[in-house]
């Protein structure tokens, strides 16, 4: 036999031995979904296929930062350990109690009181907000972001947070590594934040040299600014110009659309929770005190008043460090507990198998679902991939409303039967619920659900609707481009 086929042989017996070890290793603790996927891409190009798995296969995190993950849920448990499952001064129903339980179960988070001080839908206006909350911190201010650039739009935020190092005020922040690498001028705000005396860590790295190394598209993506214990911002809006500042969207006119919600009361300490958790990741600094009490931080700020109704309120964090995949169950959960109408507002749709169903079987039963998205979305991969499920969900009856372009819908939120809300930064794909660390916020009440409705009532105003004859109707290299590229969107 010839030396070319001895290594043809070779090559061959190798990748029948890689096909073999796929069958038996790939399925486990997966998804049907990405299970097929994976096998399928192995099986057919098995060298590529199994060394791409071997690089992103694995969604989750292990070794230090699942040991502090672990440990941080450990505390928390502990401390609401004793307390009710909800508050009894607090409103509620069975359906929230149980959901609330799940969340609780999953995470550790409780459920406490919450007080909306305002729902920020304009971009710049968010912006603005947050950096006047800066502006009269007394202790500290802690913010976590998922893209944080410096650009006209921003820099009066860097202003506040340098003036408020100037006044003795605690500053720390953090921002995702890969999220905010390819933003223009990123060298010169570190170089703001070194010189003003700043605290910031990247979170995520990946740094060969100093041997920090992970999956490369697991990402921190929540937002978060917590300022003195006591007031608190979260949602979807990024800390970067609107444009993102791509040349490319300028010219087309392309903005997204966002919304921050601020809130005072006990939730915040959940907040300042998941940052310091964070912040203990990255830098080995421990921030935070579980026994503290929320009266005592609202002492040191006379000026912040628990204004508006009293909301019961749970904080509920996901990611790679919760492998249960909190999100999707509360998302699904909150489907089937549905009873007359559902809003699901998300740039990037791209359900897995339980999701789906639920959305489905919701409408099958009567409830009005409406999805909002955007009509043109900025990632072409999920673009197509999400274009795939909507004749599926329109001939199960719901109703499809596309955001016009230019503009990006970057929302989160749910609304169930104008009773229950949740917004944050998580989207409903299978990124979100398994690859990013997310955040979101349960709210229980007409309080919390009606000024998230009025929210949806716009983006329904700006839209439009889409029927299944005219998607029916799109032409075949659209259709075929959809269903090509969701298979991509299971390779987890």
């Amino acid at each position: 036999m010839s030396p070319e086929a001895v290594i043809a042989l070779a090559f061959l017996v190798f990748e029948y031995i890689l096909r073999f070890i796929a069958i038996g290793t790939v399925p486990e603790n997966r998804r049907p979904s990405s299970g097929t996927a994976w096998l399928l891409l192995i099986l057919i190009v098995p060298a590529a296929g199994f060394l791409l798995f071997a690089l992103i296969g694995s969604p989750f995190v292990h070794g230090r930062r699942h040991r502090l993950q672990q440990a941080a849920n450990k505390a928390i448990e502990d401390y609401v350990g004793d307390h009710p499952l909800v508050r009894e001064q607090l409103p509620t129903t069975s359906g929230f109690a149980r959901l609330v339980q799940l969340n609780r179960e999953l995470t550790s988070m409780p459920c406490v009181p919450g007080h909306i001080q305002g729902l920020h839908a304009d971009y710049d206006e968010s912006i603005r907000a947050i950096t006047e909350a800066i502006g009269k911190a007394r202790t500290y201010v802690n913010l976590e972001i998922y893209i944080l650039a410096l650009d006209k739009t921003t820099e009066p935020m860097f202003d506040a947070l340098a003036e408020a190092v100037r006044r003795g005020v605690k500053v720390r922040v953090l921002f995702d590594q890969i999220g905010s690498h390819k933003y223009p001028g990123r060298r010169a705000m570190k170089r703001r934040m070194d010189e003003a005396g700043i605290e910031f860590y990247e979170m995520m790295p990946i740094d060969l040299l100093r041997g920090r190394w992970r999956r490369p598209d697991l990402r921190n993506h929540r937002k978060l600014v917590v300022v003195d214990g006591v007031v608190g911002f979260m949602g979807s809006q990024n800390m970067i110009d609107s444009s993102y500042l791509m040349p490319k969207n300028r010219r087309a006119g392309r903005h997204w659309v966002d919304t921050n919600i601020e809130v005072t009361g006990e939730i915040v300490q959940s907040l300042d929770a998941v940052f310091a958790t964070d912040w203990l990741t990255e830098s080995g600094e421990e921030v935070f005190d579980v026994d503290a009490d929320y009266s005592d931080a609202l002492a040191t700020r006379p000026d912040v008043t628990l204004e508006g109704p009293e909301v019961p309120m749970q904080l509920v964090p996901s990611g790679p460090g919760f492998p249960t995949e909190p999100n999707l169950r509360q998302f699904t959960s909150m489907l089937y507990m549905a009873q007359r109408h559902v809003a699901i507002v998300s740039p990037y749709f791209v359900p897995d198998e339980s999701l789906l169903a639920a959305i489905t079987t919701a409408s099958y039963r009567g409830v009005v679902v409406e999805l909002f998205a955007s009509e043109q979305a900025d990632q072409f991969m999920v673009h197509h991939a999400q274009r795939s499920y909507y004749q599926g969900l329109l001939e199960a009856g719901v109703r499809i409303h596309l955001y016009p372009k230019p503009a990006v819908l970057h929302t989160k939120l749910v609304t169930v039967d104008r009773h229950l809300g949740l917004i944050g930064s998580s989207n409903m794909d299978m990124r979100s619920f398994a690859l990013d660390y997310e955040i979101m916020l349960l709210g229980l009440g007409d309080e919390f659900t009606d000024q998230l409705d009025d929210i949806v009532a716009d983006y329904r105003a700006r839209s439009k609707e889409i029927t299944l004859e005219e998607w029916r109707q799109r032409p075949w290299h659209e259709r075929y481009l959809d269903n090509a590229l969701r298979i991509t969107s299971a390779l987890q």
